[in-house]
């Protein structure tokens, strides 16, 4: 048998082993797990919209979001009306973070005294060296509250509601350049005519350009698949810039469409940009912390 100072001894060795291999092993996944929190990518866009539409970007939890959105008249509309400057409509709505990847928002538009309301979820985020795409899915409804235009005939509620569903996939490829697709589908309860589909299939398109520390170019299109709407209707175009002014972002673009829902700006788009038919706008995001969650 083995002298009692020698099994302490051994003892001893054994169990200070374990536990430098312990703190090794901690210290290993505590590395690796900022190494992970590190390499996620942020900032893909400044804004939690591209311009018309969405970007994938969220709030963070506790973040309440104030979105006030202006669209003026079309540039084509001539001096007396000061090129669409003396036209103007605008949506004011509120978005909060519920968590990291969940938010919540409610709006309201002149335009149609269009009422509407989303759900914002992320469930995938870019990581550098790892996955390439951030993945956001939207789900928004959208209420007109105009005046039946005639209200002897039998009117339903339901004709008055649309809902739109879209997949945001994106991809910051550079500190300067990022990318986007969005496919959506629109639901209309109500169309037009009876040569329109109630179901209106699209893909969207768009990016940003970083110009400076505070200045970036965005784009943005819609492409709506061929025979689901009318003719009269035009494929969503806009362009702007991004501005980061400190306490909020300021975005001001061009675009064809009018409305600032996706039922609006995607399916139902009148202007036309080889006419003129263009509305400046802008659109002025400001952030209030409410909530500060528990480390």
């Amino acid at each position: 048998m083995l002298p009692i100072r020698k099994l302490f001894f051994i003892g001893f060795t054994f169990i200070t082993l374990h536990a430098t291999a312990q703190d090794d092993l901690m210290k290993m996944l505590s590395e690796s797990g900022e190494k992970e929190k590190k390499e996620e990518v942020t900032a893909t866009f400044k804004s939690t919209r591209l311009i018309n539409g969405h970007s994938v970007e969220n709030n963070k939890q506790g973040v309440l979001q104030l979105m006030i959105l202006h669209r003026f008249g079309q540039i084509n509309s001539g001096g007396y009306e000061f090129f669409g400057l003396d036209n103007a409509t605008m949506r004011l709505g509120f978005d909060y973070g519920v968590t990291d990847w969940l938010n919540v928002g409610i709006g309201r538009s002149t335009f149609e005294k269009m009422y509407d309301g989303l759900l914002k979820v992320k469930f995938l985020k870019q990581r550098k060296g790892g996955t390439p795409v951030t993945l956001t899915a939207v789900a928004s409804m959208q209420l007109n509250s105009l005046k039946f235009t005639d209200p002897q005939r039998k009117n339903y509620f339901s004709s008055r509601l649309t809902y739109s569903y879209q997949l945001l996939a994106a991809s910051k490829l550079s500190n300067a350049f990022s990318i986007q697709l969005m496919p959506t589908l629109i639901h209309r309860n109500l169309v037009p005519t009876a040569n329109e589909k109630n179901d209106v299939f699209a893909l969207g398109g768009g990016g940003r350009i970083k110009i400076s520390k505070s200045i970036a170019f965005t784009a943005e299109y819609y492409y709506v698949f061929p025979d689901q709407i009318s003719d009269t209707y035009k494929n969503s175009l806009a362009v702007g810039f991004d501005i980061e002014t400190g306490g909020h972002v300021f975005q001001i673009h061009f675009t064809n469409s009018r409305s600032m829902v996706e039922k609006g700006f995607i399916a139902e788009t009148t202007g036309d940009w080889l006419d003129g038919g263009i509305h400046f706008g802008f659109n002025l995001n400001r952030v209030f912390t409410v909530y500060y969650p528990k480390e």
